[in-house]
């Protein structure tokens, strides 16, 4: 458990270093002379460089397991890239810092999946999966209202400072406390990067991957960049205000995460659980992109939904891994994870490139009723795809 409670911690950071940006955002542009495409660019690049490393994390864990490839990645990728972050000078400094945060938060939870998946039998593995994502969720907590009242009160560089400090205590502990669990790698550990193309054999999986790479984009995305530029654009919030509506989308993540996690076995269905679940998503981001300018209230509300909604990848996950060959357990959980993550990255830099192109200072709202309809069509086109999967009992 001790180890698992390392991982978590060091989830929690990741969490956190993909969401924080929303709320640095003044500061940042003021400051540094960051853009939405600056902006954009470092949310996006932490996405893809995490996407990418999900090849060599897969062939690591069968090889080496989760206990040196997170403690060695976390480590120098995180902490060397927050403390890059603190003392940047340049937006495009900025850019890089964020790239190698997301090469050291890329291992942390395919190596809990990868124990949860030798640790429990399948009916277990979403429970255990996406109530760990709930957990870590905490760090979108932490990169909403918390880090306002920090930056506020110890300075925005002082403040990343010290977490890249107490990232590295984290990656220790994860050397410490992470046991490797008793796992035949002789077979797994000569197939290499060829296991991946194995897996992509597997008809079943391709009519789960367009959702499983569009299902967490929206919330990842609206949550981790663009609802700073919304509030602050449209409505005129401080950082303050952002910083609050953030945690309300990020605590509807966490309960979100914590409720999909027991629906797969409550209803005996992975797939229909992910489906209405995304389905109700779509609608959400929909709304926004109809009526950008509302109540805050309602805005708040909306917000609260796609974060709700936007947080089935445990059951998505579990869906997926059904169809793996056991030995292929650690590449496949990371081939998932490239298409989910990659997408969220993609994502935030084609909204980037679509902000950029149509932002109208004295008229922002429909710039952000395109990127929320773009965000929901695309959904909206995934669980439609989705409709035609194979579903798996839990049991």
């Amino acid at each position: 458990m001790a180890g698992i409670a390392a991982l978590a911690a060091a989830y929690i950071f990741s969490q956190f270093y993909r969401s924080f940006l929303a709320v640095l955002t003044p500061i940042l542009t003021e400051e540094l002379g960051t853009s939405k495409a600056d902006l954009s660019q470092a949310s996006g690049l932490w996405f893809l460089t995490f996407a990418l490393m999900q090849f060599i994390v897969g062939v690591s864990l069968d090889r080496y397991g989760p206990r040196r490839t997170a403690t060695v990645l976390f480590a120098v990728g995180v902490g060397g890239g927050a403390f890059l972050f603190a003392a940047a000078t340049t937006p495009l400094e900025i850019v890089i810092a964020m790239g190698l945060i997301g090469i050291g938060c890329s291992p942390v939870l395919m190596a809990a999946f990868f124990i949860f998946a030798y640790t429990f039998r399948p009916a277990r593995f979403a429970v255990a999966s996406s109530w760990f994502v709930a957990m870590g969720t905490a760090g979108n907590v932490i990169g909403a209202k918390p880090l306002a009242i920090a930056v506020e009160s110890f300075g925005w560089r002082e403040t990343i400072f010290g977490l890249g400090v107490l990232s590295l205590l984290t990656a220790i502990a994860i050397y410490v406390f992470v046991k490797d669990p008793k796992v035949e790698r002789e077979e797994a550990g000569g197939i290499g990067l060829a296991g991946y193309w194995a897996l992509l054999k597997i008809p079943a999986l391709w009519l789960i991957i367009p959702l499983v790479a569009i299902n967490y984009a929206p919330a990842a995305g609206v949550r981790g960049l663009w609802v700073g530029p919304y509030l602050a654009d449209v409505f005129g919030a401080s950082t303050q205000l952002i910083g609050t509506i953030s945690l309300f989308m990020a605590i509807s993540m966490i309960i979100g995460s914590v409720l999909y996690g027991p629906l797969d076995t409550l209803f005996g269905t992975r797939k229909w659980v992910s489906f209405l679940g995304n389905l109700l998503g779509a609608v959400a981001l929909l709304l926004l992109a109809a009526f950008p300018i509302q109540p805050l209230w309602q805005v708040t509300a909306l917000l609260f939904a796609v974060g709700l909604f936007g947080a089935s990848y445990g059951v998505m996950m579990a869906h997926a891994r059904d169809f793996f060959p056991r030995e292929l357990t650690g590449r496949g959980v990371t081939l998932m994870n490239f298409f989910t993550i990659g997408g969220v990255g993609l994502g935030q830099f084609l909204t980037g490139q679509m902000a950029q192109a149509h932002f109208d200072p004295l008229d922002p709202a429909p710039t952000f009723s395109l990127l929320f309809g773009f965000y929901g069509v695309l959904l909206a086109v995934t669980v439609a795809i989705y409709f035609f999967s194979t579903d798996k009992k839990p049991d």
